[in-house]
């Protein structure tokens, strides 16, 4: 709750007149508690996880025959059912363990300095701080994704996840609990290293899981921002994590692919890449289509 619940107080306070955007937050949060402040995240995670996967759906549904060259896997098809179902087993999880881990880990913000106060950041602060934090989620994320695909963590943990070989938008956060649970962790380690104003908090939980919507989408659209982000893994290359299954040793980053090309395990990608290309390539001189897909080379299957 904020010191003060009048633009003069407020101007007084922090020395100068407020910018639009101060007296817009000063109106909506100058009697509410931080704590109410924090809990938005539940109302916003709720929109992304139901909006965001819906324009995929929309655009399989309304206007397959113009995306189809874009669709990675384009011989699987879900249907409106089968993305319903799986919308309703997120909102389950959503329902028992997200929006209770919400409601219980305010402390935790806190503690590491998570502010709603004037003066709202600059735009050059929230850019730098997220920046921050996908970088440290990016890395964090893929040692415990590794490690989740050890035969025990796979096994007991994980599998949940890669039920869906063909990955869609609804199915981003479709896991076992216990997953959503740790991977909460590399989510919150950038906000703590860093902390800022609520406003980036809230930006970054909302896309952080839009990023993931769009990596789970089954589409690799040509015309998305996110082609424009240096070293971006994207929705191919994801997909290809989901397609090899349960053995899949390859493309564990959640949003960059230094990590993966680092340590080597980008090698079965790059691998089959090279071969969709040659094939490609023959299939060209003999005036033959290729899709592209990942079906094109079902026997190649390598990490």
């Amino acid at each position: 709750m904020l010191p003060y619940t009048s633009i003069p107080a407020a101007e007084t306070a922090i020395g100068r007149p407020l910018t639009a955007a101060e007296t817009v937050w000063l109106n909506y949060t100058a009697t509410k508690s931080d704590y109410f402040l924090y809990c938005h995240n539940i109302l916003f995670l709720f929109l992304v996880f139901t909006l965001t996967p819906l324009f995929y759906v929309f655009i399989e549904l309304l206007f397959s025959k113009h995306v189809i060259a874009y669709k990675i896997q384009p011989k699987v098809r879900f249907s409106v059912a089968d993305n319903i179902s799986c919308y309703l087993d997120v909102m389950r999880t959503f329902v028992l363990v997200v929006g209770p881990l919400q409601l219980v880990s305010y402390p935790s913000i806190q503690m590491i300095g998570i502010r709603t106060s004037l003066p709202l950041p600059s735009l050059t602060e929230i850019g730098l701080q997220l920046f921050v934090y996908f970088l440290v989620e990016d890395y964090t994320n893929y040692w415990i994704h590794r490690f989740l695909h050890g035969k025990w963590g796979y096994e007991k943990i994980h599998k949940v996840h890669h039920e869906y070989t063909t990955p869609i938008g609804f199915a981003a956060p479709y896991a076992h609990w216990a997953e959503v649970l740790i991977l909460g962790i590399p989510s919150f380690l950038g906000p703590a290293m860093v902390p800022g104003h609520m406003i980036t908090f809230w930006l970054w939980i909302a896309l952080r899981q839009m990023e993931a919507i769009e990596t789970h989408s089954g589409y690799d659209l040509p015309w998305t921002l996110t082609k424009f982000i240096p070293f971006y893994g994207g929705a191919d290359y994801h997909d290809y994590h989901h397609y090899v299954g349960g053995q899949s040793q390859s493309n564990f980053a959640s949003v960059f692919t230094y990590c993966d090309y680092i340590y080597g395990t980008d090698k079965g990608y790059r691998y089959q890449k090279k071969v969709l290309r040659q094939l490609r390539d023959g299939l060209k001189s003999d005036g033959k289509a290729n899709d592209g897909s990942h079906a094109s080379a079902q026997g190649i299957k390598s990490d």
